[in-house]
């Protein structure tokens, strides 16, 4: 009987399971450590700070199905989905890490094992490739596997050379590849036509062996690593693919249910001329759910931006099928069926998904259908050889919503492009005109004052978790937007010090209000603090009496009162999240607050208005809660062990 993904899925993490390795759940599609990233996009992403040693965790070999989305920013698949075999917006990639424990020999022989013994693929169909200065490797491949010279391709290209960054882990990889016959086009890696079909890599294996470091001369010089480690990636689609005997990603089990399913809400055949339509709306379901399980939900910015834009290209796919009324959120069932086992997210959010798919559907219909009319009329225009204007794309962005892409995708099959520049220029105008507008107060002489100081006094130590009062040395004074020596009587003031137990303005909370005292009886009433860059706690206030000057000793004092109200308002965020949550459903998640000494806001993603029905139900539910006067402790770890341990949120002086 052949495998299924969940069979395939649970094979592999199962064989390394059984040896030694940490099962841990795939992290949100939205990184908690990476703010380079809009979304993950490899199994490796929830592990970095664990490979550059900013974090450790109680295991030292780990195994993940990850999910993963490239769809926004520099990983960018979204143009070619539906119309290759393998490209998609959402994926699964599976992997086996090691901490500083294994190396190559072990890495290599766990993937052999379970290639050709759990998975049961043919060892004659299987070829690696290895970098060319890599002879390690290709010694272990040969001793491991018996594979001949022939099929141990030495690639010289950073192909099989793996970088985290400019600096940082980095090492040689060793690709597995499945040579899928003489029906399909291509050579084997490292070949003039390797691009083709016919020899297809669905298993990465990364030795991070060495770090890189800047030389001092505009270079960077390696060093090996004291405890090397093993990153790695299969591809769950490709792998499923090869074994089921597929030659496309979209024919596999799991995408084919869902596609079938699109030919029975259209009745248009999954086969035909219409493939393409049928394999965008499956590929961007999963995409669109599991985005909204782990709390992004569309809007006009952001990750948001990105969701509603692979909404509205599925749904302008189920147009083209003739679906008269909304049917994407009518393969939510299909999709938690053959997932939501894996993924419990997914299934407690299944209400949320298929709901918020529905109203974006309906909302869209209204005005997809003007757009495209729109389209038409302006293409009919045109004669061979002419883009569509570039102010014509920028108004059916505008106007109707159509990003670019999905202009771009609509006249794909009439061989027609789009005016990009032009569309560009249109965009600018608009913020241009919007800039001019804005009467914000952002002021970015300031915003490069902070990065100077910085530099120059390094950042602040925060004690604002043990205690109320410190001493503290003075380390730089800003006044009028300018460093100064020296502040006196009546002068408003920043004041940043080595170290303080004043909370800057962070996570909703606002800043620590208080006072800063010198020996010698100056006095500075602060009346908010702010944390700059992340790292520099700003004292903000006015010198009431007094001369404060840079190197001052000081003593700060934070105003006791003022942050137990703050404190008791954070704790009601938590309490209401939770009453949400049961009132509401499992998909509330956070989305933004604002806690000071009178008042909580807590802002929440919910794809429809709350009825006063859900409102008194949600105030019992807190009620209830308070009057537990459940016992409270406090304790610090990195964010990545308090969500081991199970916390939805991450607070500052919350006693939740």
């Amino acid at each position: 009987m052949t495998m299924t993904v969940q069979d395939i899925r649970s094979e592999f993490l199962e064989f390394f399971k059984k040896h030694g390795h940490e099962h841990v759940r795939s992290s949100s599609l939205v990184p908690d450590n990476d703010p380079t990233l809009m979304f993950a996009n490899s199994g490796m992403v929830q592990f970095k700070n664990v490979f550059t040693g900013a974090e450790t965790r109680p295991y030292t070999r780990a195994t993940t199905a990850q999910k993963c989305v490239r769809a926004g920013g520099k990983h960018n698949d979204l143009d070619n989905v539906g119309y290759t075999a393998r490209h998609h917006t959402f994926f699964e990639m599976m992997g086996n890490f090691s901490f500083g424990d294994y190396f190559k020999e072990d890495a290599i022989a766990f993937a052999w094992e379970l290639v050709t013994k759990n998975l049961a693929m043919p060892k004659d169909k299987l070829l690696v490739t290895v970098h060319s200065s890599d002879e390690e490797a290709a010694a272990i491949w040969r001793k491991v596997a018996g594979l001949p010279d022939s099929k141990i391709l030495r690639i010289p290209t950073n192909d099989n050379f793996w970088m985290m960054g400019d600096t940082g882990p980095c090492g040689p990889c060793s690709e597995i590849f499945y040579d899928q016959g003489d029906k399909l086009a291509g050579g084997p890696p490292g070949s003039p036509d390797q691009d083709g079909d016919r020899f297809l890599e669905f298993w990465n294996l990364v030795f991070m062996q060495f770090e890189q470091e800047p030389d001092g001369q505009g270079g960077y010089i390696r060093k090996p690593l004291p405890k090397p480690s093993i990153d790695t990636g299969m591809g769950l689609e490709r792998a499923t693919a090869l074994i089921q005997g597929k030659y496309s990603n979209y024919d596999i089990d799991l995408l084919r249910s869902i596609i079938e399913h699109v030919a029975d809400l259209t009745g248009v055949s999954p086969d035909g001329d219409q493939a393409a339509a049928h394999r965008v709306i499956a590929d961007h379901l999963r995409a669109c759910s599991f985005l909204m399980a782990d709390g992004v939900m569309p809007s006009n910015e952001g990750r948001g931006y990105v969701l509603r834009r692979i909404m509205r290209r599925a749904m302008r796919y189920a147009h083209m099928l003739g679906a008269k009324d909304p049917v994407i959120y009518k393969l939510v069932p299909t999709l938690v069926a053959k997932m939501g086992e894996a993924y419990p997210e997914l299934k407690r959010a299944e209400g949320l998904v298929t709901e918020t798919l529905k109203i974006e559907e309906s909302r869209f219909k209204r005005t997809l259908e003007t757009g495209l009319r729109l389209l038409e009329d302006e293409t009919q225009k045109l004669s061979g050889g002419k883009k569509l204007a570039g102010d014509v794309a920028f108004k059916l962005y505008d106007t109707y919503g159509f990003p670019l892409d999905l202009t771009q995708d609509a006249l794909r099959a009439k061989s027609i492009e789009v005016d990009v520049d032009g569309f560009n220029a249109a965009m600018e105008k608009q913020r241009d005109q919007a800039r001019k507008s804005w009467a914000g107060s952002v002021d970015s002489k300031m915003d490069k004052i902070w990065f100077d100081i910085l530099d120059q006094v390094g950042p602040s130590e925060f004690l604002g978790y043990e205690t109320e009062s410190a001493e503290g040395q003075i380390r730089c004074l800003v006044k009028d937007g300018k460093v100064v020596d020296a502040v006196n009587t009546g002068d408003d003031v920043r004041l940043v010090t080595n170290q303080t137990p004043f909370y800057g303005e962070s996570g909703g909370q606002v800043g620590d209000i208080g006072v800063i005292r010198t020996a010698d009886g100056a006095e500075m009433r602060v009346t908010d603090t702010q944390k700059m860059l992340g790292k520099l706690f700003v004292h903000v206030g006015t010198v009431e009496k007094g001369k404060f000057k840079t190197g001052d000793t000081v003593e700060m004092r934070v105003d006791h009162a003022n942050r137990t109200a703050i404190r008791s308002n954070h704790s009601v965020t938590h309490l209401l999240h939770e009453a949400l949550r049961r009132v509401l459903g499992p998909h509330v998640a956070q989305k933004g607050s604002r806690q000071d000494a009178s008042r909580t806001r807590f802002d929440i993603n919910h794809p429809a208005a709350i009825t006063a029905e859900q409102i008194d139900a949600i105030g019992a539910s807190y009620r209830w809660a308070r009057r537990r006067k459940a016992r409270t402790s406090r304790s610090r770890s990195s964010c990545a062990a308090a969500r081991m341990r199970g916390a939805r949120a991450i607070s500052a002086f919350s006693r939740s």
